[in-house]
């Protein structure tokens, strides 16, 4: 599904990201994890096209996709949400969605000067998706409330709704469940879960060891820019290099 190699990218003297390969499967939850400043949300940044690549080639589906730009990567189905969920708060959470599925539509400016058939039809399949979306991730009660007064847990649901709405194939979750609660929490990994069964391959950075821990089919761990390992939750709790880097012997049982 995605194949990075010897990806760097370089900020003056700093490579905040630096030589690393790594590929990800198909239908899998990829975790990447590591201490603040390892360079997470750059890779993040890169394979989503928001940077491009100092060095390195970025694969997606078979296609190079090194140096496209952003729209042009979204375009080919990967999806993205952020640490904190930017909505219009003064709209409804259905408008918000239905906005996200634009990406997808072909209607122009004279489509809507013209009230055209095409424009009618994308406007009832742009509801329709948005509907399925927020259906999907368990808020479809809320699709009349105002973005402006739902919880920060349902902010995070209508993030993934909002990224499910452009038909994506790769989703890159950025600390998806960051500023929740423990039992919040586990509701949004088995979401995630939900996702990954449903044919998405997922990728995610988060900071909540027992959450990735059960959660992820294989892990990556940055550490000042470098892969200092990957593997699966058993390999990446056995070693060494990450358990002294950032896990900590808590986490050290095989």
């Amino acid at each position: 599904m995605l194949a990075v190699s010897k990806l760097t990218r370089q900020f003056g003297g700093l490579k905040a990201v630096n030589d690393v390969s790594i590929d990800f499967e198909r239908g899998a939850i990829n975790a990447i994890i590591g201490p603040n400043g390892a360079g997470k949300t750059t890779f993040f940044n890169l394979i989503s096209g928001a940077l491009a690549p100092s060095s390195g080639h970025i694969v997606f589906n078979g296609q190079d996709v090194t140096g496209l730009r952003a729209d042009q990567v979204a375009r080919l189905g990967v999806a993205r949400t952020f640490q904190s969920t930017t909505l219009f708060d003064s709209a409804t959470v259905l408008d918000n969605l239905i906005v996200g599925h634009r990406l997808r539509t072909r209607a122009n400016l004279v489509d809507v000067i013209l009230g055209t058939q095409r424009l009618r039809d994308e406007e009832r399949i742009c509801r329709a998706k948005a509907r399925a979306a927020l259906d999907f991730v368990g808020l479809a009660h809320l699709e009349q409330r105002i973005a402006g007064d739902i919880s920060q847990e349902e902010r995070k649901r209508v993030a993934f709704a909002l990224a499910l709405a452009t038909d994506p194939v790769l989703l890159l979750l950025d600390e998806p469940a960051g500023g929740v609660n423990p039992e919040e929490t586990a509701g949004l990994a088995a979401l995630i879960r939900k996702m990954a069964d449903s044919g998405l391959t997922i990728c995610l950075i988060e900071h909540k060891m027992d959450m990735i821990m059960n959660l992820a089919d294989k892990i990556l761990v940055l550490n000042y820019g470098e892969k200092i390992a990957e593997g699966t939750p058993a390999d990446i709790r056995a070693n060494p290099a990450v358990i002294e880097a950032y896990l900590g012997s808590e986490h050290a049982h095989a």
